[in-house]
């Protein structure tokens, strides 16, 4: 075989390498993207105190789609394209919140006197399932599923005593408000 066929049979061989590009798999970005730019989903808030004669505070920052979502994508199965790949579509996210509870006051390190405020929220994920496959024959599956996510929002208000003037006091020092 004369070398400049050879040459051309690993140019030929070579060039379907060269023109893919980069060989990271498409869920790299999405697992970095989780790992290092929420680093403050599970920090503790510490709110102002609950003032006497005030309706007590309530749940009502339920989680975020985007929180829902980072959980969801979590569990699911990275394909290998063209042989076995999975998608999720016609995604309905629902919120219920199951606890609203108020703890009595007791100390905290690093935090003092506060309350402990309960907000226990389920998240139902309802989507369609499609799985599909190229190799070694085209085979499609679609099936309608439901996965359910449990996330506690807790927070903490600081106790400063039954006093009214320091509760409002320590109001308007923490939120800067008039």
């Amino acid at each position: 075989m004369s070398r400049a066929r050879l040459a051309a049979l690993l140019m030929a061989a070579a060039a379907p390498l060269c023109g893919t590009g980069c060989l990271v798999q498409p869920w790299a970005y999405d697992r970095m993207q989780n790992a290092y730019q929420h680093d403050k989903d599970f920090k503790t808030p510490i709110l102002p105190p609950i003032r006497n004669g005030f309706p007590a505070p309530r749940c009502e920052d339920p989680p975020s789609d985007q929180e829902v979502m980072r959980l969801f994508n979590e569990r699911q199965v990275r394909g290998v394209p063209y042989f076995y790949e999975e998608f999720q579509d016609d995604i309905t996210i629902v919120k219920n919140l199951l606890v609203d509870r108020i703890d009595p006051p007791r100390f905290f390190p690093l935090v003092g006197m506060a309350q402990l405020h309960h907000c226990h929220w389920e998240c139902g994920v309802y989507y369609n399932d499609l799985k599909q496959s190229s190799f070694p024959y085209p085979a499609y599956i679609r099936k309608p599923k439901v996965e359910v996510f449990y996330i506690d929002k807790d927070h903490l208000h600081l106790y400063v005593g039954e006093n009214p003037d320091t509760q409002r006091e320590t109001l308007l020092e923490m939120t800067k408000w008039r």
